[in-house]
């Protein structure tokens, strides 16, 4: 038996309660499983072994599967690590695996096209690229060849990478009648409200605050991409889940003339295709946030609840001014969220309480950047990240400005002594001076294996100048 076999049973007396997915188009009984089992646990359960368990943290992409999704009045196919889902959380959802791509014993388009190019070595990694080759192959509305990108996420140990690309390019659009693009015409399937012995999905605010307030110990959960590395890699068990996906008001999206709200529980690639009108710096930003497959679960509510100091999506909001809307049985509150964090992975949040939205007000900064410093340049944890905002009158005066980072505090931190020092001056070589002054008395950066103190004040300062130099070329264009 696998390592975490000790997890897929479920308690007695639960079989069949609710517990039914599609896989592959066939509707299969998940009921003699457990809550804490995963769906990659499940999935090889039923004898599909090409989903695989490479790095159990969302890395490789071994693990992959497609999920139909809603988009607009049809449906599209999302990719995520099924390593990192739980199996209640894909309850009455439709999933495909490897084995499910090809139709009546003929590969699909992206299979044979993989095959052709020589994009398989070993074969461990294969089924994932073929999974989110696929699903973009017949994502709605794509015109040229498929996107390479789209296959971020997932790791070719066997470097075989050019041929894969290869694969991708040669893909033109698939046809009208084919069985997947029929498919998506239709609707997705709906989430719906499921209780079992240690989950619970609601699907209302009221229901789910009420159950919170009748067993406040319980571990809220939305896309699981850091409860599943928590899961599989340090063995933590959950005795009561509480699942934030079903509930309408945790998944608006509201772009006004003053504001843009958005709901805590919209994954960032929902968030990325709604935010048609999104400054620069949240296209920055999204493409530096891990990969496709955990953008497809990962929630803006739980990158910020986590309060992970290398948590990516802290820094763009403080320097954006943002505010967190939180919700609890007995009332509703606004906290700046640079008020938000108050010590390593603590927040200001109280028992019984949850995020339901954050609110960035309007109009943004004139000039505002997102940076990303790792080992890695995509799909990796920052060492430093940095978001800076600022706007300027026509002589060059700053009148506004946020500087914000990660990765260098036990909490994600704005640095006010140097927006103090930009303030009323001019936004040039003299004033970045002053602001990196300000930075070097005041920061005071964690040394870890990660970075030392020393590389990341470096960085820290070097990247105010990086953004200064940016502002230069865009006034100059």
């Amino acid at each position: 038996m696998r390592p975490f076999a000790s997890r897929l049973q479920a308690p007695s007396g639960f079989r069949g309660k609710s517990m039914k997915l599609s896989v592959n188009q066939r509707v299969v009984d998940a009921g003699d499983f457990s809550s804490q089992c995963t769906l990659l646990e499940f999935l090889r359960a039923l004898g599909l072994t090409g989903s695989k368990e490479g790095c159990a943290e969302g890395e490789c992409g071994a693990c992959a599967v497609a999920m139909v999704r809603p988009r607009g009045t049809g449906s599209e196919l999302r990719v995520v690590n099924s390593c990192l889902v739980l199996l209640p959380m894909v309850a009455g959802q439709e999933i495909y695996t490897a084995e499910g791509l090809a139709s009546a014993g003929t590969l699909s388009q992206p299979q044979r096209a993989i095959a052709e190019m020589g994009g398989s070595q070993c074969g461990y990694c294969t089924p994932g690229f073929a999974v989110s080759l696929f699903a973009e192959y017949h994502r709605p509305g794509r015109t040229g060849a498929c996107g390479v990108d789209a296959m971020g996420g997932n790791l070719c140990r066997c470097t075989g990478y050019r041929p894969l690309r290869d694969a991708a390019l040669s893909l033109g659009i698939p046809a009208a009648d084919d069985r997947m693009q029929q498919r998506l015409r239709a609707p997705a399937p709906q989430v719906e409200a499921l209780s079992m012995p240690g989950f619970e999905r609601p699907v209302s605010l009221a229901e789910c605050l009420a159950f919170l307030q009748l067993c406040p110990e319980a571990t809220l959960v939305a896309g699981a991409t850091d409860l599943g590395v928590e899961a599989n890699l340090r063995g933590r068990r959950f005795p009561q889940l509480l699942s934030l996906e079903g509930i309408p008001v945790l998944r608006v999206f509201r772009d006004a003339e003053h504001e843009v709200e958005i709901g805590a529980a919209l994954t960032l690639s929902e968030v990325e295709a709604l935010w048609v009108d999104a400054p620069p710096i949240a296209g920055e930003w999204l493409s530096l946030f891990a990969s496709p497959l955990i953008r497809n679960r990962a929630t803006l509510g739980g990158n910020l609840a986590t309060a992970s100091p290398v948590g990516d999506g802290a820094p763009l909001l403080l320097a954006l001014d943002a505010r967190v809307n939180l919700a609890s049985a007995v009332g509703r509150r606004t906290v700046p969220l640079a008020e938000f964090f108050v010590d390593y992975r603590k927040t200001v949040l109280q028992t019984g309480e949850l995020i339901v939205s954050v609110t960035i007000p309007k109009p943004f900064a004139r000039y505002a950047a997102f940076f990303k410093v790792a080992k890695r340049s995509l799909d990796d944890i920052s060492t430093v990240a940095a978001a800076f905002a600022i706007s300027t009158d026509p002589r060059g005066v700053v009148e506004h400005c946020r500087i914000a980072f990660g990765g260098v505090a036990a909490t994600p931190v704005r640095v006010p002594a140097a927006e103090n020092a930009l303030a009323g001056r001019l936004w040039d070589a003299t004033g970045v001076s002053a602001a990196q002054r300000a930075i070097a008395a005041t920061l005071r950066p964690l040394d870890d294996h990660r970075g030392s103190a020393a590389y990341r004040m470096a960085m820290a300062q070097s990247l105010v100048e990086k953004f200064w130099w940016q502002t230069r070329q865009a006034e100059a264009a």
